[in-house]
């Protein structure tokens, strides 16, 4: 098949586009590189230099794309509440101009990258699909608006799309040839990239905020999913596009871990002391989020094989190390 994926030069996007590439598709990578590096686009694809909201340029009807991974956006909470207006033009507006290209273009498979911050505080645990959407931030709200919109045109025409719902995607995926995909955002805010600057000795101290969670441990618990796991997911949504249909599936681990299991992982993987300073809980953050993913096992046949821990955190940490 020809393929777009839109934010290929992303942590997640690269690994997909790497996997259809190995797979034999035809892959062309639109990213307007404002937050991706072009040295993530694996070898094999088209990188296009472009934003998303320009996409109808790309996206012709002569050029007989097949369907689209769509993972552009922005993806920080904070900066979402702090700049609303940055997040509603990146997240939905440009989602919306690609449903406009790939409608006039006849495209009819759509893979969307959603995320589970579309259901706020948690109703259930874990969260199913069936969960109650109620996002706490305009980053799960742009994203919430975008599935909306995307099952009012699917009812209304040939598209088949699949939304895949995560929490906190980590680890790195292994090239054939032994490089590695992994995490390189900028500004960087997620757990495991952060503590293992802690280790390198980059930062004084891991920021770990609240110890006092009605969890086992006092610390919030939060889902992991390796990242080679998550992209895998996707390729078999390709096939569970259904025309007329929009499915909705949760990727996760069915029991989360805490933070600090997160942070002993850490240390007994390194070696190395892990230091944490324990500051006051963050407003709004729930004790608990972590998704059940049996719908995805069901129905796309998904078999996560890396689900450790340990495993998440080595590969994580070996990534880190190759870069220096």
């Amino acid at each position: 098949m020809k393929l777009l994926v839109t934010g290929g030069a992303g942590y997640v996007g690269a690994v997909v586009t790497r996997l259809l590439i190995d797979a034999g598709h035809e892959v062309v990578v639109i990213d307007d590189l404002s937050r991706n590096d072009a040295a993530q686009v694996p070898d094999g694809a088209e990188l296009i230099t472009e934003r998303v909201q320009d996409v109808a340029k790309i996206l012709t009807p002569q050029a007989r794309f097949d369907g689209v991974f769509h993972f552009a956006g922005l993806i920080s909470a904070g900066e979402s509440m702090a700049e609303p207006l940055l997040h509603w033009d990146n997240n939905t507006r440009a989602s919306l101009a690609l449903l406009t290209a790939m409608h006039d273009a006849d495209c009819r498979r759509l893979i969307f990258s959603s995320t589970a911050a579309c259901y706020g505080e948690p109703s259930e645990l874990p969260l199913t699909e069936g969960a109650q959407t109620n996002p706490v931030n305009t980053y799960g709200a742009t994203k919430l608006a975008v599935d909306h919109a995307i099952t009012t045109v699917t009812r209304a025409s040939k598209l088949g799309a699949v939304s895949m719902r995560y929490f906190n995607v980590a680890g790195a995926h292994v090239n054939a040839d032994g490089s590695m995909i992994g995490e390189r955002h900028d500004p960087e805010t997620h757990l495991i990239p952060l503590a293992l600057d802690v280790v390198a000795g980059k930062r004084a101290a891991f920021r770990l905020f609240g110890d006092d969670y009605p969890t086992p441990d006092g610390t919030c618990i939060r889902d992991y999913i390796h990242v080679t796991d998550l992209a895998e997911a996707h390729l078999n949504a390709l096939d569970g596009c259904l025309p007329g249909e929009h499915r909705i599936f949760n990727l996760g681990s069915g029991t989360g871990f805490s933070n600090l299991q997160v942070v002993e992982a850490i240390r007994e993987v390194t070696g190395h002391p892990l230091p944490v300073e324990i500051t006051p809980r963050r407003p709004g953050d729930p004790a608990a989020l972590y998704a059940s993913s049996d719908r995805a096992r069901t129905e796309l046949g998904w078999t996560p094989s890396r689900e450790s821990l340990h495993r998440i955190v080595g590969d994580a940490w070996t990534f880190y190390q190759s870069r220096g």
